[in-house]
């Protein structure tokens, strides 16, 4: 229903920076809250961020909300990650993810990207 599309992963080395995009499509777009969940090699997927398509509020992981920031441009109906100060412990597969309402998204969101690699080298 949600069609959930990300892009801007790639190599950067420890200390780099790095913007993920996710544009998002279907019915009810701008009705939907946005979020952004990684998963490394070997490890569960964890959450990142969330923000409401519709407002202001932001959920951040603690290990994350010092150095990345979650944005969103309704006009694109594209959602952004800005990392700063990356190691390689935030190697992983990005997803960007989708569901109606802040908590939703944050916790059980029910529309998923397809995954962008991050890999930080050291």
């Amino acid at each position: 229903q949600v069609q959930l599309v990300e892009s801007g992963g790639g190599l950067v080395q420890a200390g780099g920076s790095l913007r993920l995009s996710c544009a998002a499509s279907g019915r009810g777009v701008s009705s939907y809250a946005m979020g952004w969940f990684r998963q490394a090699p070997g490890k569960e997927r964890e959450f990142v961020a969330a923000i409401n398509w519709s407002g202001g509020a932001t959920n951040y992981a603690d290990s994350v909300k010092v150095r990345f920031t979650i944005s969103r441009d309704n006009a694109k109906n594209s959602v952004y990650l800005q990392m700063n100060s990356l190691n390689p412990e935030d190697t992983a597969v990005y997803y960007c993810a989708a569901d109606q309402g802040l908590a939703a998204v944050t916790s059980t969101p029910n529309s998923w990207g397809q995954g962008t690699q991050v890999t930080v080298s050291s």
